[in-house]
């Protein structure tokens, strides 16, 4: 990847409509971004093929939806108040605090190396609960999502009448009070989580967790992120979290090096234990504390990675995201070829709300500005896979040009066809 192809994506992402920086018309805050209309497209498909991977396509996973802010003896027991810390140094030249784990030498900010002494920094958002700030009220955003599973893993069970293996999958918010945020949505504040957490016998927890790395690096390989772009790395004893026994990430290779995108740990019976709970067999009476084995993704990080991967600019005065049709914002792009002909307007109308207004949900965007080559280029730089132009041979015989966005090839298509065709592309 060339090393100028993170700002272009960047760029391209605030110019385009993905991410811009939170509340910007004050400054800004940093480690927080909002997703603008193409990003929350992008991010709500990443987040349904998550989803359809890991519970609608199984029949022994479930999922939860769990508040942002739970009982405070939840992260008690969990270990969080008092493991989930970083170490945090401060440049003595200019003040400026970091994680001390990501420092290499120097103080990015003034380039000095005169630090004080590293000391432990909770990271977790505290907040109240209640009319008065006070201990009694004192609670926190949730750092990860994982924990409102293991304290719902009874009412599951017993709502579901749920057999080893199985498992509990949640997509949702998760706050972090990062000392040091940076390179661009990787290391934000506020982020989303795909999690899954796998209960199985403690016997059988080596061989799930290889059956979650294999299968978790094939959903990559079947949305087009390029297999030379990752790689596992097991995490050493220093980084490993108090939870885990064994640690792989699932790393991506971004402009600055490699980076962690998913990871795979064994929690081992650790969650359990701490909050006290058990599987019960209701037809054999057997009881027994499982492992568990969690694979877990931040949305945006792997929002960042998609938008890295698809970029091509290779082609001159061209700009190209090669994203999977699954993943695209929008699917198909409807257009007149020229914009003062009535004639080609209202039949180009007709065939956008077909297409939009159909069961099959198949988001569609409208563009009748400029010149048609303007048009496909527009729709290239945002990964819209095929656009539909209407023209005068349209009228005649109710056929439709077809254009392909990553060969840029075109093919007549009956607008009675144009469904079948796409979402035959689209399976």
């Amino acid at each position: 990847m060339p090393e100028d192809t993170f700002e272009k994506v960047v760029s391209l992402a605030k110019r385009r409509g993905f991410v811009y920086p939170s509340s910007e018309l004050y400054g800004g805050l940093s480690g927080f971004w909002d997703f603008g209309p193409l990003g929350v497209e992008l991010k709500n498909n990443i987040k349904r093929a998550w989803w359809e991977r890991m519970v609608w396509k199984r029949e022994n996973v479930v999922g939860l939806d769990s508040a942002i802010i739970y009982n405070p003896k939840v992260w008690e027991a969990s270990g969080h108040t008092k493991f989930m810390t970083d170490l945090l140094v401060e440049c003595k030249n200019c003040h400026q605090r970091f994680r001390a784990d990501h420092l290499e030498g120097s103080c990015p900010n003034c380039k000095k190396k005169d630090f004080t002494e590293p000391r432990p920094f909770n990271v977790m958002f505290k907040t109240y609960v209640g009319p008065i700030e006070s201990a009694e009220g004192l609670a926190y955003l949730r750092p990860e999502t994982a924990q409102g599973i293991f304290i719902n893993f009874e009412n599951i069970i017993k709502t579901n009448r749920l057999k080893l293996p199985f498992g509990i999958a949640q997509v949702g918010k998760a706050f972090r009070n990062e000392i040091t945020t940076g390179n661009f949505v990787f290391r934000s504040r506020e982020f989303e989580q795909m999690e899954l957490e796998w209960f199985c016998r403690p016997a059988e927890a080596d061989k799930w967790f290889k059956y979650w790395q294999k299968d978790r690096l094939s959903w990559y390989s079947e949305l087009g992120m390029g297999k030379k772009s990752l790689h596992f790395r097991e995490h050493e004893d220093k980084e490993r979290a108090h939870y885990a026994v064994t640690a792989f990430d699932i790393e991506y290779q971004f402009p600055w090096g490699w980076g962690e995108l998913e990871g795979i740990a064994n929690r081992s019976d650790y969650d359990l234990k701490a909050h006290g709970l058990k599987y019960k067999d209701e037809e054999s009476g057997e009881e027994l504390i499982p492992y568990v084995v969690e694979p877990s993704v931040g949305v945006e990080r792997l929002t960042f990675a998609f938008l890295l991967d698809a970029y091509d600019d290779s082609e001159k005065n061209r700009v190209v995201l090669k994203l999977n049709p699954r993943l695209a914002p929008y699917k198909v792009a409807v257009f007149p070829l020229v914009a003062n002909k009535p004639e080609l307007i209202k039949k180009a109308r007709e065939i956008y709300l077909q297409i939009a207004t159909n069961n099959l949900l198949l988001p569609v965007a409208w563009d009748a500005r400029g010149n048609i080559g303007k048009r496909y280029y527009a729709q290239d730089e945002i990964g819209t896979p095929w656009c539909v132009t209407i023209d005068y041979q349209t009228l005649e015989d109710g056929t439709v040009t077809v254009r392909d966005r990553d060969t840029t090839k075109q093919e007549r298509i009956k607008t009675g066809e144009l469904l079948i065709y796409f979402t035959s592309k689209l399976s």
